[in-house]
């Protein structure tokens, strides 16, 4: 019996040094000593794999001193003008101007980043968190291949397990056209045992230093629309030209250099990018139009009369100050939880939210709340629902409170809602690829564009508002009519939502 006492105050201690680290975190505390309680030994295990993220000191920023402006104009309001200020330290380089372009949906941002690519002359830089092989992913590669072999010097980062799946055809391919190829913490040791909780969420694609791409859209056939086991998916993109493309060069920098190369198996690899003679590869799929995917897309895909519907044309470019906010799991700091309830707390007429996942801390749920007190009206839409049914129990949880405080909620009933954006005031627009939950605010590394322009905050409240026509409003009544048992599981969800 001497072992069970033993290993009764060796879990003992793990309880009290998982408690220790995590003082900041009671909730996140609390769920791994009954975790630990639970299961003991084996909880310090896991939360060692999953809670203990390498600490790896930011590169400092200066200052630049070749932003066009540091300040706002005084055509926009006291509310942008308290965020701009109030954001000024948490961004990556400060206020920045740019041309703005809102991009809704896959088909048409395939078509324009594609077209971006082909007209690159010198670099283009790639990060994605879901990179697939399939029919989008094969496209982009094989043109990123013809713009290697034409002489564009091209990087390319992808998550672990976000593209686990990307097969190592496809990576030695890209590889022997000369395209340098790297991961973010990959499934292999020792990442798996200190990373495997942070993941690299972001999606940028950088085109010559001058133009950037980011948002919630990945690489895959799914964000067409068209994929047939998938059905519709809603998701927003934006393009970003002039000077604010270079904040988000900086975070693709940071993460190249975190990012491990790939390994390659020598006696697997093709042959290198020129054949016996000296000629250029060839890629396996012909590119001599490539602008032109749309309509291939629905015979090959669907059809596309569904998406066509309700999908608005392809905006032009406005005119836009934008800061940029990282978020970091290895800063204390969650930067882009702070940048939100700054936006939600100083807006001061209404706020526009979407997201594909809500589960929130409750200063969030705080900072919505009080804003209904203050006479601004609050819009949240959600999917009805959800690919992970877990998050969608847990957000649940959260929606009764905030109906009872006069937000409005509405459930996406279309397909798949995977945008993330926020609009306040009509002026202050925010795009990004975060989700308002712990993990986007703690675990991953993202990104998100604030903008301040009354142009794209028209563009995305107009793309609000005909979400809402393929919505259904969210009554008190819809949250009392729970069963015992649904109620059960979304409390039971609602309480490990500091691991989610």
């Amino acid at each position: 019996m001497g072992w069970i006492f033993g290993l009764y105050l060796l879990n003992t201690v793990f309880m009290i040094i998982m408690a220790i680290r995590e003082v900041r975190r009671p909730a996140v505390a609390l769920n791994w000593i009954t975790i630990s309680f639970i299961f003991p030994v084996i909880g310090f295990g896991l939360y060692l794999i999953t809670s203990n993220p390498i600490r790896k000191k930011r590169r400092k920023k200066p200052t630049s001193t070749s932003n066009e402006s540091d300040t706002l104009p005084d055509s926009l309001g006291s509310s942008a003008q308290v965020i701009a200020q109030a954001l000024k330290h948490l961004t990556v380089d400060g206020l920045r101007t740019g041309h703005v372009q809102v991009l809704i949906n896959g088909i048409k941002t395939y078509d324009i980043l594609m077209e971006s690519i082909q007209n690159a002359k010198k670099t283009i830089d790639l990060e994605y968190y879901i990179y697939k092989d399939d029919q989008i992913g094969r496209r982009i590669t094989d043109l990123l291949i013809e713009r290697s072999l034409d002489g564009v010097n091209i990087r390319f980062i992808r998550d672990g397990w976000g593209s686990r799946k990307l097969s190592k055809t496809l990576i030695f391919r890209m590889m022997d056209a000369g395209i340098e190829c790297r991961t973010i913490f990959p499934l292999r040791p020792p990442w798996i045992f200190s990373t495997l909780n942070n993941r690299d969420h972001c999606k940028i694609v950088l085109i010559d230093g001058r133009e950037a791409f980011t948002g919630g859209i990945n690489i895959g056939d799914e964000y067409t629309g068209l994929k047939p086991n998938v059905g519709h998916w809603r998701d927003t993109h934006v393009r970003v030209v002039g000077e604010a493309s270079s904040d988000l060069k900086m975070i693709f920098e940071d993460h190249w250099n975190i990012a491990s190369p790939e390994l390659i198996n020598t006696k697997s690899r093709m042959k290198t990018k020129t054949g016996k003679d000296g000629s250029p590869i060839t890629p396996t799929t012909s590119l001599s139009n490539p602008f032109t995917m749309l309509t291939e897309w629905s015979t090959e895909l669907g059809t596309i009369e569904e998406t066509n519907a309700n999908e608005v044309p392809t905006n032009g470019m406005h005119q836009a100050y934008v800061q940029t906010v990282e978020g970091n799991p290895g800063i204390p700091t969650p930067v882009i939880r702070q940048a939100y309830f700054i936006g939600i707390t100083q807006a001061t007429k209404t706020v526009d939210i979407t997201t594909p996942y809500f589960v929130p801390d409750q200063d969030i749920i705080m900072g919505l709340k009080t804003a209904v007190e203050r006479g601004v009206r609050v819009r949240l839409l959600v999917p009805r629902q959800e690919d992970q049914k877990i998050v969608e129990h847990a957000s649940f949880t959260y929606y009764g409170e905030l109906l009872e405080a006069g937000v409005h909620i509405y459930l996406y009933n279309k397909g798949m809602l995977h945008a993330k954006s926020m609009v306040i005031d009509g002026e202050v627009a925010e795009v990004g690829a975060a989700n308002y939950d712990m993990r986007s605010f703690r675990l991953n590394y993202e990104v998100c564009e604030f903008f301040y322009s009354k142009d794209v905050a028209k563009d995305l409240t107009e793309q609000f508002e005909r979400d809402l026509h393929d919505s259904v409003s969210l009554q008190m009544k819809d949250i009392c009519q729970r069963s015992p048992l649904q109620r059960l599981m979304q409390q039971g969800a609602r309480l490990l939502f500091p691991l989610l």
